[in-house]
């Protein structure tokens, strides 16, 4: 019995019969041509055909332009034309077809065949919540912000800073990358050293994502060299390396960190309502897929908005349990596939005032990621960091914000500073 990766695409057009162009990207897209075959051939063909599962068809409602008319088109994709692996489905059933006008790829679901060849994150909500020791909130991270052209000791002071407001993870931002000022063995040095400095401080564990930049041939042994210069997570630009090259890295054995997926990129994939591939696809299914610990994305709050819809379907392909439902095609009853659930991570344009937002909307297992919110703080780094760990706390409690600030300068000063939701 055949195996088959699903793929639902959005196609929008005023006049096409899409019954005939779901049947015309079935076969176009695997076997090339069907009613020309000799019916000898076709027999011999069959296992590799395409085949058309649903055509939905949305007419414009009355008064809307007719250039609203599109369909939700799924077509199965048999195993036995593609390797198992993620560059080789995506140019299966979008690389061509990516190029058709006005059509995106909204969902994909996978064989358990497929799927089997995963093991998803290593680490995973659970693990990195082992590896800090904090599993009844959600976590904090700060970024690190003007980093281009710094040296060693303004880093290292940048680091200690954020540390000491009660953060439990660091990154570093995805543009710096290799450079004489601040090489990774050093930097790694410097920040654990200030790392612990802060622990001290504050009894809290913390990691430090350093980014994994270089020649994609050389990226496995650069995370090498950063797990033995002690480094305890990695950054890491997905979609400018390509999945398989996230996929490698964190089947790695000898990579035994967690791996931080940045969506850097993404805004040329997902916005469009007609263009490219969906944000839960791109940023949810395969990044946990490929093994993406935790997986940035924008908040439908901040600076840089993503519709909130998206982000909940996001969390979604991020967090659900229920593989056979949401990951798997024609499941046999006896599969039992499990992926480990990646940590979501809404950010850009994050300040204390939104975090009872961030909790509504993604719970408990989630991390509040901040850059000028903790920086700008009117009172310091310092202060933003403990200004959002007092939101968190005072959210986790079912308090106001506006409450808690009574007795709590640094969170009230973050609010008269950028406010809360009205």
């Amino acid at each position: 019995m055949n195996a088959y990766c699903l793929a639902t695409y959005r196609s929008f057009d005023e006049k096409a019969d899409f019954h005939k162009k779901a049947t015309s990207i079935a076969v176009g897209l695997t076997v090339g041509s069907w009613t020309e075959l000799p019916e000898a051939q076709k027999a011999q063909m069959e296992k590799h055909l395409g085949k058309v599962i649903s055509v939905e068809v949305h007419e414009p409602a009355h008064g809307e332009p007719t250039s609203n008319r599109y369909a939700d088109i799924t077509i199965a994709y048999p195993d036995i034309n593609f390797s198992r692996d993620i560059p080789a489905l995506l140019v299966t059933v979008f690389g061509k077809l990516s190029m058709d006008g006005k059509i995106k790829l909204i969902d994909l679901s996978f064989s358990s065949d497929f799927l089997s060849g995963f093991s998803g994150p290593k680490f995973g909500i659970q693990g990195v919540r082992e590896l800090l020791g904090v599993h009844d909130r959600p976590l904090l991270m700060s970024i690190f912000k003007s980093v281009v052209g710094y040296e060693l000791p303004a880093l290292r002071e940048q680091f200690y800073l954020q540390a000491a407001g009660g953060v439990d993870l660091i990154k570093d931002d995805e543009i710096l990358f290799e450079n004489p000022l601040t090489p990774l063995e050093k930097r790694i040095e410097i920040c654990l050293e200030a790392a612990a400095q802060a622990t001290k401080e504050t009894g809290q564990k913390l990691l430090y994502a350093v980014n994994l930049t270089g020649p994609t041939s050389k990226l496995a042994s650069q995370a090498k060299k950063a797990i033995g210069a002690g480094a305890n997570a990695l950054l890491f630009n997905v979609l400018a390396y390509g999945f398989d090259t996230l996929h490698e890295l964190s089947t790695d054995p000898e990579i035994t960190i967690p791996i931080m997926a940045h969506p850097a990129m993404a805004g040329a994939t997902y916005p469009s309502p007609h263009y490219g591939i969906s944000a839960s696809v791109l940023l949810g299914k395969l990044m946990r897929l490929a093994g993406a610990d935790l997986v940035l994305f924008p908040s439908p709050y901040g600076s840089v908005v993503m519709p909130r819809e998206e982000n909940m379907a996001i969390k979604h392909a991020l967090l659900t349990d229920d593989l056979r439902k949401d990951y798997i095609y024609n499941a046999p009853a006896d599969v039992q596939l499990k992926l480990a659930a990646s940590f979501p991570v809404p950010s850009a344009g994050i300040h204390p005032g939104l975090v009872p937002l961030i909790l509504r909307d993604f719970g408990k297992d989630v991390i509040v990621n901040a850059g000028g919110g903790i920086h700008g703080h009117p009172l310091g780094t310092i202060a933003g960091g403990q200004a959002f760990r007092q939101a968190i706390d005072a959210t986790m409690q079912g308090i106001t914000l506006q409450d808690y600030a009574r007795t709590h300068p640094e969170l009230q000063s973050a609010i008269d500073t950028w406010g809360t939701p009205e």
